[in-house]
């Protein structure tokens, strides 16, 4: 498995990597992955099917310059930015059976990270379909993208979060898992109390993912920055449901 641990100033080249990465595998260029990245400029992202002007305040982003995009993978849609470490897996499903079943492929992974979790003395749960929670409080969310022969999960732990800036460039969902309730944002998310190196540490170890980080290929680099400009920045893209 490679290891990369890489971010971008700009949004759509850390969601056009992502897809990359998950092509890379399905062509048989390279195999598994275990990506880390951190925006450091807060965006807005729905997920492949969602719709923007259920989704989002839009007035709220535009006038804050607050970047509104659209990711490959399946869920909701979230704030990211400073603070939401997000960990890019591709896997095949030569890894094991559980993870040619959507359900079951969540319960693969986020078992793996709740048992890393435990033994820091953090109690995570499994919620609804792809959330991992403490004390009844979000603190992971997930999503996936399937290939014929790998997966490329999402997935993003918090470690700070500006839970008011949610409420304001974020819609309350329609959708939501029953755990929830009728909770706001700022009520519903919570963090991890370990810091990002620490959570770096323990996804690797979920997957026994080597300690030394590798640069993508040129040719993956080279492709992601022409996705973002062909695809995440194209508003055919962001604004098609």
């Amino acid at each position: 498995m490679r290891v990369l641990d890489l971010s971008f100033h700009e949004p759509a080249v850390n969601l056009a990597l992502d897809e990359v990465l998950l092509d890379s595998a399905e062509r048989g260029r390279a195999g598994e992955c275990l990506r880390f990245w951190e925006c450091p400029v807060p965006f807005v992202v729905l997920g492949v099917s969602q719709k923007v002007q259920e989704e989002v305040c839009e007035d709220a982003c535009q006038r804050d310059g607050v970047p509104i995009l659209r990711r490959c993978s399946a869920g909701g849609c979230v704030l990211q930015g400073p603070g939401s470490l997000n960990f890019s897996l591709v896997l095949s499903y030569e890894r094991g059976p559980a993870l040619r079943n959507i359900r079951e492929s969540y319960c693969y992974i986020l078992c793996r990270i709740r048992e890393r979790l435990a033994t820091r003395g953090v109690r995570a749960s499994l919620e609804g379909i792809a959330d991992l929670a403490v004390d009844g409080r979000k603190v992971s969310g997930n999503a996936q993208k399937r290939r014929k022969s790998f997966v490329l999960h999402h997935g993003t732990v918090l470690y700070r979060v500006d839970a008011l800036a949610m409420g304001r460039y974020l819609k309350e969902p329609r959708d939501r898992p029953a755990y929830r309730g009728n909770r706001p944002h700022e009520s519903f998310v919570s963090v991890l109390p370990l810091g990002s190196d620490e959570l770096r540490r323990a996804v690797r170890e979920a997957f026994d993912a080597p300690e030394v980080t590798v640069e993508p290929l040129p040719d993956e680099l080279a492709e992601a920055r022409m996705l973002a400009q062909e695809k995440y920045l194209n508003p055919a893209w962001t604004l098609r449901r």
